[in-house]
């Protein structure tokens, strides 16, 4: 895998700003679960890092679990549109404030179906967290309660979000130069 700076088109969200943005997203989920029990579902790999620092910014206690749901294969850019979870849940969520955690909602069928197959284990309520929206790729509708960014249709790294697994632990969302990137095989 090449440095990244090879094939960086520009920084679009950078690491001050996500960090800001992340914090307040925080204080607002904080704010409305007041006295209630809360659990954050986190979408791996790509969320990771976005749960981590908006965990650190949720003042009130709270529980993690975390699922695994694939669409994309290594090299891919677009979701094949059918979800296949790998890892599933550990707790039962009946009854409980869920929020699911996701890194960027693209088509929307990915998460889609996963909120779908949550509804069916009775959860209290079920909402969505997520760093990234792609509104002019979308094809589900998804609701998205906690919003940090809304984004244009460009192919993004970093922060989570990977290029072929690679890339991220970078601190910045950054949109690749698809003429200097060359996906593996």
């Amino acid at each position: 895998m090449q440095p990244y700076q090879e094939f960086l088109a520009e920084i679009l969200i950078d690491e001050k700003s996500l960090q800001a943005r992340v914090k307040e997203l925080g204080q607002q989920i904080s704010a409305d679960y007041q006295n209630q029990d809360l659990l954050l579902i986190c979408i791996l790999r790509g969320g990771v890092p976005f749960l981590v620092d908006l965990s650190r910014h949720i003042s009130i206690p709270h529980m993690m679990d975390f699922m695994a749901v694939s669409s994309y294969g290594v090299g891919k850019r677009e979701s094949s549109g059918s979800a296949r979870v790998s890892l599933d849940l550990q707790m039962d969520i009946r009854d409980k404030n869920v929020i699911l955690v996701e890194d960027i909602v693209d088509s929307g069928l990915t998460i889609a179906s996963v909120l779908q197959l949550l509804e069916t284990r009775q959860p209290k309520t079920l909402k969505v967290c997520a760093l990234l929206d792609k509104p002019e790729r979308r094809e589900s509708e998804v609701p998205i309660h906690y919003l940090g960014f809304s984004i244009p249709n460009k192919f993004v790294f970093g922060y989570g979000l990977d290029l072929d697994e690679y890339h991220r632990n970078l601190p910045f969302v950054g949109v690749v130069d698809l003429d200097k990137y060359k996906p593996s095989e």
